[in-house]
Protein backbone atom coordinates (compact mmCIF):
# COMPACT_ATOMS: atom_id res chain seq x y z
CA UNK A 1 0.00 0.00 0.00
CA UNK A 2 1.15 3.53 -0.77
CA UNK A 3 0.64 6.30 1.79
CA UNK A 4 0.75 10.07 1.77
CA UNK A 5 0.20 12.96 4.18
CA UNK A 6 -3.34 14.28 4.48
CA UNK A 7 -2.90 17.83 3.27
CA UNK A 8 -0.61 19.87 5.50
CA UNK A 9 -1.06 17.52 8.47
CA UNK A 10 1.33 14.92 9.80
CA UNK A 11 -1.36 12.25 9.37
CA UNK A 12 -0.45 9.40 7.01
CA UNK A 13 -3.28 7.92 4.98
CA UNK A 14 -3.56 5.35 2.20
CA UNK A 15 -3.80 6.59 -1.38
CA UNK A 16 -7.17 4.90 -1.72
CA UNK A 17 -10.05 5.73 0.62
CA UNK A 18 -12.62 3.08 1.49
CA UNK A 19 -16.05 4.56 0.90
CA UNK A 20 -18.82 2.89 2.88
CA UNK A 21 -22.01 4.39 1.40
CA UNK A 22 -23.12 0.98 0.11
CA UNK A 23 -22.81 -0.66 3.53
CA UNK A 24 -26.38 -1.33 4.61
CA UNK A 25 -28.37 -0.21 1.56
CA UNK A 26 -26.64 -2.59 -0.90
CA UNK A 27 -24.13 -4.63 1.09
CA UNK A 28 -25.05 -6.76 4.09
CA UNK A 29 -23.39 -6.25 7.45
CA UNK A 30 -21.46 -9.53 7.11
CA UNK A 31 -20.22 -8.68 3.61
CA UNK A 32 -19.36 -5.14 4.75
CA UNK A 33 -17.20 -6.62 7.51
CA UNK A 34 -15.50 -8.87 4.96
CA UNK A 35 -14.71 -5.88 2.74
CA UNK A 36 -13.33 -3.87 5.66
CA UNK A 37 -11.16 -6.80 6.76
CA UNK A 38 -9.84 -7.15 3.21
CA UNK A 39 -9.16 -3.42 2.96
CA UNK A 40 -7.27 -3.35 6.25
CA UNK A 41 -5.41 -6.50 5.27
CA UNK A 42 -4.23 -4.74 2.11
CA UNK A 43 -3.01 -1.78 4.17
CA UNK A 44 -5.86 0.56 3.27
CA UNK A 45 -6.25 2.60 6.46
CA UNK A 46 -8.51 5.54 5.45
CA UNK A 47 -12.25 4.85 5.85
CA UNK A 48 -14.93 7.39 4.94
CA UNK A 49 -18.59 7.49 5.96
CA UNK A 50 -21.35 9.97 6.89
CA UNK A 51 -24.02 10.12 9.55
CA UNK A 52 -26.81 10.04 6.93
CA UNK A 53 -25.56 6.91 5.13
CA UNK A 54 -28.13 4.16 5.25
CA UNK A 55 -30.60 6.81 4.08
CA UNK A 56 -34.27 7.38 4.84
CA UNK A 57 -35.54 5.48 7.83
CA UNK A 58 -32.18 3.65 7.97
CA UNK A 59 -29.94 6.72 8.16
CA UNK A 60 -27.13 6.04 10.59
CA UNK A 61 -27.09 2.35 9.69
CA UNK A 62 -23.73 2.55 7.88
CA UNK A 63 -22.01 4.03 10.93
CA UNK A 64 -23.55 1.24 13.02
CA UNK A 65 -22.09 -1.40 10.70
CA UNK A 66 -18.63 0.17 11.00
CA UNK A 67 -19.10 0.31 14.77
CA UNK A 68 -19.95 -3.38 14.99
CA UNK A 69 -16.79 -4.11 12.96
CA UNK A 70 -14.66 -2.03 15.35
CA UNK A 71 -16.24 -3.93 18.25
CA UNK A 72 -14.66 -7.15 16.98
CA UNK A 73 -11.34 -5.84 18.27
CA UNK A 74 -8.00 -6.87 16.82
CA UNK A 75 -6.77 -3.25 16.82
CA UNK A 76 -9.25 -2.45 14.05
CA UNK A 77 -10.03 1.01 15.40
CA UNK A 78 -6.41 1.88 16.14
CA UNK A 79 -5.35 1.01 12.58
CA UNK A 80 -8.06 3.06 10.86
CA UNK A 81 -8.12 6.77 10.08
CA UNK A 82 -11.87 7.32 10.44
CA UNK A 83 -13.73 10.08 8.62
CA UNK A 84 -17.42 10.87 8.91
CA UNK A 85 -19.63 13.84 8.02
CA UNK A 86 -22.25 16.16 9.46
CA UNK A 87 -24.94 18.27 7.75
CA UNK A 88 -27.88 16.06 6.71
CA UNK A 89 -31.08 15.96 8.74
CA UNK A 90 -30.97 13.18 11.31
CA UNK A 91 -34.41 13.72 12.88
CA UNK A 92 -36.61 10.63 12.99
CA UNK A 93 -37.83 9.80 9.49
CA UNK A 94 -40.87 11.85 8.53
CA UNK A 95 -40.38 14.38 11.33
CA UNK A 96 -39.80 18.04 10.64
CA UNK A 97 -37.97 19.54 13.59
CA UNK A 98 -35.42 22.37 13.78
CA UNK A 99 -31.74 22.03 14.74
CA UNK A 100 -31.29 18.45 13.57
CA UNK A 101 -29.31 19.36 10.48
CA UNK A 102 -26.70 21.74 9.05
CA UNK A 103 -23.82 23.29 10.99
CA UNK A 104 -25.13 25.14 14.01
CA UNK A 105 -23.07 24.62 17.16
CA UNK A 106 -26.05 22.77 18.62
CA UNK A 107 -26.37 20.32 15.73
CA UNK A 108 -22.61 19.75 15.48
CA UNK A 109 -22.51 18.85 19.18
CA UNK A 110 -25.54 16.59 18.88
CA UNK A 111 -24.34 14.94 15.66
CA UNK A 112 -20.84 14.17 16.95
CA UNK A 113 -22.14 12.44 20.05
CA UNK A 114 -24.61 10.40 18.00
CA UNK A 115 -21.93 9.36 15.49
CA UNK A 116 -19.53 8.36 18.26
CA UNK A 117 -22.23 6.14 19.75
CA UNK A 118 -23.06 4.46 16.44
CA UNK A 119 -19.38 4.04 15.54
CA UNK A 120 -18.53 2.64 19.00
CA UNK A 121 -15.49 4.83 19.33
CA UNK A 122 -14.49 7.75 21.53
CA UNK A 123 -12.98 9.91 18.78
CA UNK A 124 -13.27 10.68 15.06
CA UNK A 125 -10.08 11.39 13.15
CA UNK A 126 -11.58 13.59 10.43
CA UNK A 127 -14.92 15.33 10.93
CA UNK A 128 -16.22 16.73 7.64
CA UNK A 129 -18.85 19.31 6.80
CA UNK A 130 -20.96 17.55 4.14
CA UNK A 131 -22.11 20.80 2.53
CA UNK A 132 -21.84 24.54 3.04
CA UNK A 133 -24.29 26.09 5.51
CA UNK A 134 -25.33 29.48 4.17
CA UNK A 135 -27.01 30.53 7.43
CA UNK A 136 -24.50 29.63 10.15
CA UNK A 137 -21.58 32.04 10.70
CA UNK A 138 -18.18 30.44 10.13
CA UNK A 139 -17.09 31.77 13.53
CA UNK A 140 -19.80 29.67 15.20
CA UNK A 141 -18.72 26.56 13.33
CA UNK A 142 -15.10 26.94 14.40
CA UNK A 143 -16.13 27.62 17.99
CA UNK A 144 -17.98 24.29 18.01
CA UNK A 145 -15.10 22.43 16.31
CA UNK A 146 -12.46 23.84 18.68
CA UNK A 147 -14.52 22.67 21.66
CA UNK A 148 -14.74 19.15 20.19
CA UNK A 149 -10.99 19.08 19.54
CA UNK A 150 -10.32 20.21 23.12
CA UNK A 151 -12.65 17.46 24.36
CA UNK A 152 -10.77 14.87 22.27
CA UNK A 153 -13.87 13.91 20.29
CA UNK A 154 -12.38 14.87 16.92
CA UNK A 155 -8.83 15.48 15.69
CA UNK A 156 -9.22 17.32 12.37
CA UNK A 157 -11.94 19.08 10.39
CA UNK A 158 -12.54 18.83 6.66
CA UNK A 159 -15.04 20.01 4.07
CA UNK A 160 -17.03 18.33 1.35
CA UNK A 161 -18.68 19.91 -1.70
CA UNK A 162 -17.26 23.35 -0.85
CA UNK A 163 -16.62 25.89 -3.61
CA UNK A 164 -13.21 27.51 -3.76
CA UNK A 165 -14.37 30.78 -2.21
CA UNK A 166 -15.86 28.97 0.78
CA UNK A 167 -12.62 27.07 1.39
CA UNK A 168 -10.81 30.42 1.43
CA UNK A 169 -13.38 32.10 3.69
CA UNK A 170 -13.46 29.16 6.11
CA UNK A 171 -9.71 28.94 6.48
CA UNK A 172 -9.15 32.69 6.66
CA UNK A 173 -11.70 32.81 9.48
CA UNK A 174 -9.90 29.93 11.21
CA UNK A 175 -6.60 31.78 10.87
CA UNK A 176 -8.11 34.92 12.45
CA UNK A 177 -9.53 32.89 15.34
CA UNK A 178 -6.36 30.89 15.91
CA UNK A 179 -8.01 27.64 14.79
CA UNK A 180 -6.21 25.05 12.68
CA UNK A 181 -8.72 25.19 9.83
CA UNK A 182 -9.82 22.69 7.21
CA UNK A 183 -7.31 19.98 6.31
CA UNK A 184 -9.19 18.28 3.46
CA UNK A 185 -11.83 18.82 0.79
CA UNK A 186 -13.94 15.96 -0.53
CA UNK A 187 -15.24 16.89 -3.98
CA UNK A 188 -16.74 15.44 -7.14
CA UNK A 189 -13.74 14.91 -9.42
CA UNK A 190 -12.97 12.40 -12.15
CA UNK A 191 -11.94 12.20 -15.81
CA UNK A 192 -15.43 13.05 -17.02
CA UNK A 193 -16.11 15.77 -14.42
CA UNK A 194 -13.13 18.11 -14.07
CA UNK A 195 -14.69 21.43 -13.05
CA UNK A 196 -13.01 21.14 -9.65
CA UNK A 197 -9.75 21.99 -11.44
CA UNK A 198 -10.97 25.55 -12.01
CA UNK A 199 -11.07 26.82 -8.42
CA UNK A 200 -11.74 24.09 -5.83
CA UNK A 201 -8.46 22.21 -6.21
CA UNK A 202 -6.32 25.38 -6.53
CA UNK A 203 -7.92 26.73 -3.34
CA UNK A 204 -7.36 23.42 -1.56
CA UNK A 205 -3.70 23.35 -2.56
CA UNK A 206 -3.17 26.98 -1.56
CA UNK A 207 -4.54 26.34 1.92
CA UNK A 208 -2.90 22.94 2.40
CA UNK A 209 -6.00 20.78 2.09
CA UNK A 210 -5.78 17.22 0.84
CA UNK A 211 -8.20 16.59 -2.03
CA UNK A 212 -10.38 13.47 -1.70
CA UNK A 213 -12.34 12.86 -4.92
CA UNK A 214 -15.70 11.16 -4.66
CA UNK A 215 -17.41 9.28 -7.53
CA UNK A 216 -14.09 8.53 -9.26
CA UNK A 217 -15.91 6.38 -11.86
CA UNK A 218 -18.61 9.04 -12.32
CA UNK A 219 -21.44 6.80 -11.25
CA UNK A 220 -20.05 3.85 -13.24
CA UNK A 221 -19.65 5.77 -16.49
CA UNK A 222 -15.87 5.24 -16.46
CA UNK A 223 -16.01 1.60 -15.37
CA UNK A 224 -16.43 -0.03 -18.79
CA UNK A 225 -20.18 0.43 -18.89
CA UNK A 226 -20.59 0.11 -22.68
CA UNK A 227 -18.46 -3.02 -22.83
CA UNK A 228 -20.48 -4.57 -20.01
CA UNK A 229 -23.71 -3.83 -21.86
CA UNK A 230 -22.42 -5.38 -25.09
CA UNK A 231 -21.32 -8.50 -23.20
CA UNK A 232 -24.79 -8.90 -21.71
CA UNK A 233 -23.74 -7.83 -18.26
CA UNK A 234 -25.37 -5.40 -15.87
CA UNK A 235 -26.93 -2.51 -17.76
CA UNK A 236 -26.19 1.04 -16.74
CA UNK A 237 -28.67 2.76 -14.47
CA UNK A 238 -29.17 6.09 -12.73
CA UNK A 239 -26.66 8.83 -13.51
CA UNK A 240 -24.70 6.56 -15.85
CA UNK A 241 -27.74 5.66 -17.97
CA UNK A 242 -28.88 9.29 -18.13
CA UNK A 243 -25.43 10.40 -19.28
CA UNK A 244 -25.19 7.71 -21.98
CA UNK A 245 -28.48 8.88 -23.43
CA UNK A 246 -26.54 11.94 -24.62
CA UNK A 247 -24.90 10.95 -27.93
CA UNK A 248 -21.85 13.15 -27.41
CA UNK A 249 -21.22 11.62 -23.98
CA UNK A 250 -21.65 8.09 -25.31
CA UNK A 251 -19.13 8.81 -28.07
CA UNK A 252 -16.57 9.99 -25.53
CA UNK A 253 -17.10 6.96 -23.30
CA UNK A 254 -16.82 4.66 -26.32
CA UNK A 255 -13.56 6.37 -27.35
CA UNK A 256 -12.30 5.96 -23.78
CA UNK A 257 -13.09 2.25 -23.70
CA UNK A 258 -11.63 1.70 -27.20
CA UNK A 259 -8.41 3.43 -26.16
CA UNK A 260 -8.00 1.26 -23.08
CA UNK A 261 -8.86 -1.88 -25.02
CA UNK A 262 -5.95 -1.02 -27.30
CA UNK A 263 -3.66 -0.81 -24.25
CA UNK A 264 -5.15 -3.89 -22.57
CA UNK A 265 -6.23 -1.90 -19.52
CA UNK A 266 -9.38 -2.00 -17.37
CA UNK A 267 -11.35 1.27 -17.57
CA UNK A 268 -12.22 1.46 -13.89
CA UNK A 269 -8.63 0.89 -12.81
CA UNK A 270 -7.35 3.54 -15.22
CA UNK A 271 -9.92 6.08 -13.95
CA UNK A 272 -8.57 5.59 -10.43
CA UNK A 273 -4.94 5.59 -11.52
CA UNK A 274 -5.50 8.86 -13.44
CA UNK A 275 -6.74 10.56 -10.27
CA UNK A 276 -3.63 9.38 -8.44
CA UNK A 277 -1.54 11.37 -10.96
CA UNK A 278 -3.41 14.63 -10.32
CA UNK A 279 -1.75 17.40 -8.28
CA UNK A 280 -3.17 17.82 -4.80
CA UNK A 281 -5.09 14.53 -4.74
CA UNK A 282 -4.67 12.55 -1.52
CA UNK A 283 -6.67 9.57 -2.74
CA UNK A 284 -10.00 8.82 -4.42
CA UNK A 285 -12.88 7.24 -2.55
CA UNK A 286 -13.78 3.76 -3.76
CA UNK A 287 -17.15 2.37 -2.71
CA UNK A 288 -17.07 -1.39 -3.33
CA UNK A 289 -20.23 -3.44 -3.00
CA UNK A 290 -18.19 -6.66 -3.07
CA UNK A 291 -14.71 -7.87 -2.17
CA UNK A 292 -13.97 -8.38 -5.91
CA UNK A 293 -14.65 -4.71 -6.59
CA UNK A 294 -12.24 -3.78 -3.81
CA UNK A 295 -9.55 -6.03 -5.33
CA UNK A 296 -9.99 -4.27 -8.69
CA UNK A 297 -9.61 -0.87 -7.06
CA UNK A 298 -6.44 -1.95 -5.27
CA UNK A 299 -4.88 -2.94 -8.61
CA UNK A 300 -5.08 0.70 -9.68
CA UNK A 301 -2.33 1.50 -7.18
CA UNK A 302 0.12 -0.52 -9.24
CA UNK A 303 -0.70 1.12 -12.57
CA UNK A 304 1.83 3.50 -14.06
CA UNK A 305 0.15 5.49 -16.81
CA UNK A 306 2.62 6.56 -19.55
CA UNK A 307 2.70 10.20 -20.58
CA UNK A 308 1.35 9.42 -24.03
CA UNK A 309 -1.71 7.69 -22.54
CA UNK A 310 -2.32 10.64 -20.22
CA UNK A 311 -2.31 12.94 -23.24
CA UNK A 312 -4.77 10.68 -25.05
CA UNK A 313 -7.07 10.70 -22.02
CA UNK A 314 -6.90 14.49 -21.92
CA UNK A 315 -7.87 14.58 -25.58
CA UNK A 316 -11.04 12.59 -24.86
CA UNK A 317 -11.91 14.33 -21.58
CA UNK A 318 -10.26 17.76 -21.67
CA UNK A 319 -10.23 19.70 -18.43
CA UNK A 320 -11.60 23.26 -18.24
CA UNK A 321 -8.26 24.74 -17.25
CA UNK A 322 -7.69 27.06 -14.31
CA UNK A 323 -9.81 30.07 -13.42
CA UNK A 324 -10.14 32.76 -14.76
CA UNK A 325 -8.70 31.55 -18.06
CA UNK A 326 -11.39 28.84 -18.21
CA UNK A 327 -14.05 31.47 -18.75
CA UNK A 328 -12.17 34.71 -19.45
CA UNK A 329 -8.60 35.52 -20.50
Amino acid sequence: MKYTQLGRTGLKVSRLVLGTMNFGPQTTEADSHTIMDAALGAGLNFFDTANVYGWGENKGRTEEIIGSWFAKGGDRRDKVVLATKVYGNMAADGEVWPNHDKLSALNIRRAVDASLKRLRTDYIDLYQFHHIDRNTPVEEIWQAIDVLIAQGKILYAGSSNFPGWKIAQTNETARRLGSYGLVSEQCLYNLAERRAEMEVIPAAREYGLGVIPWSPLHGGLLGGVIRKESEGGRRSAGRSADALADTSVREKVQAYEDLLDKHGLAPGEVALAWLLTRPGVTGPIVGPRTADQLASALRALELELPEELLKELDAIFPGPGPSPEAFAW
